[in-house]
């Protein structure tokens, strides 16, 4: 057995390493990320994430279900109320230029494979809904939010990568991002799990009373 399953492992340990690298020189590259994703697929870490994530109230229903949506239709939902979480969506999807279906697909096979989905496919809500930015910063206060919410073994890669990376080459930025990283962490803890939510059948509902349900902060300002 060990024979099998050592060259197996150690692939997607320097498949993972590789994309890492990768990331640390330049943070937009999206196919990296989902290689380290897929790297931890199989790993204890990811298995204990999904049971923690299945604690929480909501989740373990809707990955029992394996609910999903079309993919947004981003000219539609410009349509919607200005006050909707669809039209600050299809804002915010056009203002960047970004792709609703950015990501790589999944085949849903267990409860791991549905949150790397369902994931996947409302990562940019998720920004919408908690109003961080998509720059660098941003993103990975983002990471931290999620990373309080889930447990899942990415938030703590990419997050590690930010900090080691801003050492090292942008010091005088450090203060600021760890703000953000405790921001996140912190608004992330205390909402309400944004995984058991079905975003898309409430897209004409107000961004507003969408964050007022879940228990969103208002994103504090930073203040060097």
């Amino acid at each position: 057995m060990l024979f099998v399953t050592l060259p197996h492992l150690n692939l997607e340990f320097l498949k993972t390493l590789k994309a890492f690298a990768t990331i640390l020189r330049d943070p937009g590259q999206t196919d990296s990320i989902f290689d380290i994703v897929e790297g931890f697929r199989n790993s204890e870490a990811f298995r204990l994430a999904v049971d923690y994530i299945k604690t929480k109230p909501g989740n373990a229903e809707i990955i029992a279900e394996r609910y999903t949506a079309p993919v947004p239709v981003v000219d539609e939902l410009i349509t919607y109320p200005a006050d909707s979480l669809g039209y600050a969506y299809a804002k915010a999807m056009k203002a960047g230029n970004f792709d609703p279906e950015f990501y790589r697909q999944v085949t849903v096979e267990d409860d791991i494979s549905y949150v790397m989905l369902r994931m996947r496919q409302t990562h940019d809500i998720w920004h919408t809904i908690t109003d961080f930015g998509t720059d660098t910063v941003g993103e990975l206060g983002l990471q931290a939010f999620s990373l309080a919410q889930t447990h899942l073994p990415l938030p703590v890669i990419l997050i590690s990568g930010g900090l080691l990376k801003t050492l090292l080459k942008s010091p005088q930025d450090l203060d600021g991002l760890l703000d953000r990283l405790a921001a996140g962490y912190r608004i992330g803890a205390k909402a309400k799990p944004f995984l058991a939510q079905k975003w898309e059948e409430g897209w004409d509902k107000p961004l507003e009373t969408w964050r007022e349900e879940l228990g969103v902060e208002v994103m504090p300002v930073y203040q060097p």
